[in-house]
């Protein structure tokens, strides 16, 4: 309390204390030999100006200018005497008037115009304006003239511990390393203070720590926070709250202080390795898992977090590490245990590994504190699984001639159930694979036989699949009979390639169908043309061809033939001297074999045609008509005149056959046939005993009635003398006598084609649920019959229903 006490009273004087060693320079003087204001003054700042008034030759003035003082924040019942203004030229008469202008001149600062005073009326604040320029003149009381030129003077604001420190860029965030050893740097931080800097101690900092010793400490001068404890555990505590203050005055009492908050938090380090959770972890897993099933997984915990947690996990001994891996998760950090190939109960039924869990980032100053990696034993129990059969072979090859005879075994697949029981295995054929069903198989022991007969020439390959299925016993009850069925999900499939073996049952033929051409100017021994073989064949060794002439065409006295090494054929002429007029194609019919066991062989014939060659050989025309041809008139020509006028007569020809198949009527006619009128009516009409709806006597042809009319689109092989028709009767038309009369003509011509036709549509079937809604045949009468059941009929009838339920309704009523 004491102590509080001496603080409050340091606190009031001060300012006065301050007050009282500014007054005296404000102290007014004696007169002296110059005009002069009387205020503090530099004998500098006098001589400066003294020598200034000497080099410039002015008169002589007696303004003596320093700076004046005024104290900040200063609030007492009047105003504040900062300065008095004074000229030698005024002998106290009051004829002369001062006045003050300039910055804060009468709203800040006021003068007594007489003598010149200065006041401070408002409470300065050095913090918003530490200084003030203002202009004194001194000027005649009556006439405002001035005595003196004007002069500028500066009011500084002195300062008082009136602010008290703050951060600017607080709350603070550092972090530091756990286990950093003592005086580590974790971040400093800075305060300002509004006060002035030069003057006394009021902007003075000092730095202390209120709260958070004892983890940290700061220096006092610069604020550099460190650590206080070395080998802090973030495992143990991750952040640290520190409060920092700031005090002025040098941080001695009476100073005024900020404070701010610190957030330290410790970063991890790998200083913690990895522990299983468990020493031994068990599963199970069926047979049948496909490969790269997840078995299981385990887990190694670290107290560390980020990369510094990360492991890796490796199986390091155990009878499975041939059948299992371990992948490490790097989201869950776990690891993950997978099947590498597959399992068999059957084989062995349990297996033991020794997995390890070590940490990928090691940090070189804590690895004496142990190895970073941990061991636990893991046991996998396989389970028994009902496995599908399992070929001998993943694939087979199968090759058998293409002259095999059918029902021939061509090979053969095995499998086996691997389960203990050992069901039986039954074989079958894809047939999406054999749609042509070339083949079958034993269901019992898959012998592969052939049911078609093979062509390689066709096709050379066959890919067939494979199915085995097992068999599995099936019991309706305790006592009753066991029987036999397939267990279709228990199915394995294998491709089978079968491959078709070439045998010599194609006979060699020319490659392409030849025709040479023999100039009748051609030399003996010249090569006719060239001609090759094949065989669809293809023996081991590759084609070799034999040629001959049949026999007896040995002795060809026009050609011969010669055999090239690149086993083709060459036809020579044995002479000169060809012409066409005599003979103008030849027939040469060669005799080709191969080599195949038992050879075949073929005859292939070439024609020869003898041609008019130019003298280098160039094949001209190869027809006898051209020796008849107009001299200078070439072949080309002479199609091109032929051509001509063949298209000519041609045209002739339409147009005469367009000219005498005019379109006409069918019949001869005077007048348009009447029966050509559609007449178009929408009532229903009132059935058999209506006939004065429509008038049928426009069915007649009045002008066909009395004789026969004969058609001009055909020509009657027979001649048909029509019967007397009947005369036209105007009303009361015998309609059965009309039609039947037309229907005897139609009948006895045979000339005439069905061109018309009468169609009877008095039945309209049956089976149908609506029945019949014609009034034809009706045998009842309206009301006795009952709409009702148009209701029933769906929603197509359904408006039908009601306007006849309406109509009983209204008949009733």
């Amino acid at each position: 309390m004491p102590e509080r006490l001496a603080e409050m009273l340091l606190d009031l004087w001060t300012p006065l204390i301050i007050l009282w060693i500014t007054l005296p320079p404000c102290i007014y003087m004696a007169p002296m030999n110059q005009s002069q204001v009387l205020m503090s003054g530099s004998p500098l700042e006098l001589n400066r100006l003294t020598e200034e008034q000497r080099i410039l030759n002015r008169s002589k003035r007696g303004w003596v200018w320093n700076q004046m003082f005024v104290l900040e924040e200063f609030s007492g019942p009047e105003p504040i005497l900062v300065g008095r203004l004074h000229t030698d030229l005024d002998p106290g008469s009051k004829k002369i008037k001062y006045i003050l202008s300039g910055d804060g001149a009468g709203t800040i600062f006021q003068i007594n115009d007489i003598t010149g005073d200065i006041h401070a009326i408002k409470r300065l604040d050095r913090e918003e304006k530490a200084e003030y320029t203002l202009t004194a003149q001194a000027v005649d009381w009556e006439t405002n003239k001035p005595l003196e030129p004007p002069s500028e003077f500066i009011i500084k604001v002195q300062d008082i511990n009136d602010n008290a420190p703050e951060f600017l860029n607080g709350p603070y965030h550092a972090t530091v390393p756990e286990m950093s050893i003592l005086g580590t740097s974790v971040t400093n931080v800075t305060a300002t203070d509004a006060d002035d800097p030069v003057y006394g101690n009021s902007a003075k900092l000092v730095y202390s720590i209120l709260e958070g010793q004892p983890y940290f400490s700061i220096e006092p001068e610069t604020a550099i926070i460190k650590t206080a404890l070395p080998n802090m555990d973030r495992e143990a505590k991750e952040e640290y709250l520190v409060v920092i203050q700031a005090k002025d005055m040098g941080g001695h009492s009476g100073g005024l202080s900020g404070t701010t908050t610190l957030t330290v938090t410790l970063t991890d380090v790998n200083d913690n390795p990895p522990k299983f959770a468990q020493s031994l972890y068990h599963f199970s897993v069926p047979e049948d898992v496909v490969l790269g099933t997840a078995i299981g997984r385990v887990k190694a915990n670290d107290q560390d977090i980020g990369e510094n947690a990360q492991s890796s996990y490796d199986i390091i001994d155990g009878d499975g590490t041939a059948l299992f891996e371990i992948t490490s998760d790097a989201q869950a950090q776990d690891g993950i245990i997978r099947l590498r190939k597959p399992l068999d109960f059957e084989t062995k039924k349990s297996y033991t590994l020794k997995v390890e869990a070590a940490n990928v980032h090691i940090d070189p100053r804590f690895s004496g504190r142990g190895p970073f990696k941990d061991t636990a034993t893991v046991k996998i129990v396989v389970e028994d699984a009902d496995e599908p059969p399992v070929f001998s072979s993943p694939t087979y090859l199968l090759e058998v001639h293409e002259n095999a005879a059918l029902n021939s075994v061509i090979g053969q697949v095995t499998a086996r159930d691997p389960d203990i029981t050992s069901s039986p295995i039954r074989f079958s054929i894809d047939r999406h694979t054999d749609l042509e069903r070339q083949f079958n198989i034993n269901a019992d022991d898959g012998k592969i036989t052939l049911a078609t007969p093979l062509d390689r020439e066709l096709s050379v390959w066959h890919n067939i699949t494979i199915i085995a299925t097992e068999i599995k016993p099936r019991f309706r009850g305790r006592h009753s009979k066991r029987r036999i069925a397939r267990n279709h999900s228990q199915i394995s499939r294998v491709p089978v390639a079968i491959k078709v073996l070439d045998v010599n049952d194609n006979a060699p033929e020319f490659a392409s169908e030849y025709e040479a051409f023999l100039c009748e100017n051609g030399k003996p021994g010249q090569v006719i043309q060239t001609v090759s073989a094949m065989d669809k064949d293809d023996p081991k060794n590759g084609h070799y061809f034999l040629y001959s002439l049949l026999p007896e065409m040995v002795n060809n006295p026009n050609f011969t033939i010669k055999k090239n090494e690149d086993n083709s054929l060459s036809i020579l002429a044995k002479h000169n001297g060809f012409n066409r007029q005599k003979q103008e194609v030849y027939l040469l019919p060669i005799v080709i074999s191969d080599s195949g066991n038992p050879p075949l062989s073929s005859t292939s014939t070439l024609t020869i045609r003898v041609c008019g060659c130019s003298s280098d050989g160039v094949v001209q025309s190869c027809n006898v008509e051209a020796y008849v041809l107009p001299i200078g008139l070439s072949m080309g020509a002479l199609i091109a005149i032929l051509a001509c006028i063949i298209l000519l007569l041609v045209i002739v020809v339409l147009f005469v056959t367009l000219r005498r198949h005019k379109n006409e009527p069918l019949i001869i006619k005077d007048d348009e046939d009447v029966r050509e009128n559609i007449i178009r009516y929408d009532d229903e009409g009132g059935g058999e005993e209506d006939t004065e709806a429509f008038d049928i006597a426009t069915l007649q042809n009045p002008d066909g009635i009395n004789g026969f009319l004969p058609r001009k689109d055909i020509k009657p092989d027979l001649q048909f003398m029509p019967r007397q028709g009947l005369a036209p009767v105007p009303n009361g038309v015998d309609v059965d006598e009309f039609i039947n009369v037309r229907l005897h003509e139609a009948d006895n011509d045979p000339t005439a084609p069905p061109y018309d036709s009468i169609q009877i549509y008095g039945y309209e079937g049956r089976g149908s649920v609506a029945g019949s809604l014609s009034s034809l045949e009706s045998t009842t009468s309206d009301s006795d019959q009952n709409f009702d059941y148009l209701s029933d009929w769906g929603p197509r009838f359904k408006r039908l229903g009601e306007l006849y339920s309406v109509g009983e309704s209204d008949k009733e009523t």
